[in-house]
């Protein structure tokens, strides 16, 4: 017989094992966009402990709506490979586009990444962070609508070797470092400028402070480069530059 209490105690238990067993992590990943997604994936599947933390009740970041919501998305040919990687389908467009579609891309990126090993926590809030002796060291978080609504609760700490900054253009947890240390200064996103920022946006992801790592949109965001609209190749190359730094170390 189906118990109501059996289906409450099943949610809490396992959740509460969940959350307590990564408390301390090799990588706390903060936002469950394309870039991520994708380090987390690629660090997961070499066996490090990975939790991704995802302010949203939806992980994808901006995949979903494709452009103007028309649920398309481009890749370039560079990253085929991550593509593939994943078992997503593509259709080729002209010499050097292919096209895929966007609600396959974002619910294979996730469900890829949780086979990997990566644990997502979402509707997590992350609003500050661990920093000891000149190195950030885990990530302060909250429930979302603890954060939404403004209500005074005390936060959790979650203890990482390093901490990435997939927030997308909030770049937020870099924002959250540099009120607190000389490390960087935010300087914004600039005009739109698709060559120039799928290539920028991976020469500059990598660490930015001690222990913390930025990529995707977050380092447009920081280092001021162009925007790019929706073409997730350089996203993708991003999260797997980032994920071989950390592997190397």
């Amino acid at each position: 017989m189906l118990q109501e209490l059996s289906v409450t105690r099943g949610i809490i238990e396992t959740f509460s094992r969940e959350l307590l067993d990564y408390t301390q992590v090799d990588v706390a990943v903060v936002g469950a966009g394309p870039s991520g997604l994708v380090a987390g994936y690629l660090l997961a599947k070499k066996g490090k402990k990975v939790a991704i933390f995802e302010r949203k009740l939806a992980p994808g970041g901006g995949i979903w709506g494709g452009g103007m919501l028309f649920n398309k998305v481009v890749v370039q040919k560079d990253a085929k490979h991550i593509l593939d990687e994943f078992e997503i389908n593509y259709t080729p467009y002209g010499n050097d586009y292919l096209i895929a579609d966007a609600v396959e891309l974002a619910s294979t990126l996730i469900s890829k990444a949780v086979k990997a090993g990566v644990k997502i926590f979402n509707g997590i809030h992350v609003e500050d962070v661990v920093i000891k002796n000149g190195k950030v060291n885990g990530v302060v978080i909250n429930w979302t609508p603890v954060e939404m609504v403004h209500l005074h609760v005390d936060p959790l700490v979650v203890e990482a070797n390093f901490v990435l900054d997939g927030t997308g253009h909030d770049a937020a947890v870099v924002k959250l470092v540099a009120k607190r240390t000389d490390c960087c200064r935010v300087k914004g996103m600039g005009a739109m400028w698709v060559n120039e920022a799928e290539k920028l946006v991976v020469e500059k992801s990598g660490e930015i402070y001690p222990g913390l790592f930025i990529m995707g949109m977050s380092t447009a965001e920081v280092y001021g480069l162009p925007r790019m609209g929706p073409i997730f190749g350089g996203m993708f190359l991003s999260g797997e530059k980032v994920a071989k730094e950390i592997l190397s170390r």
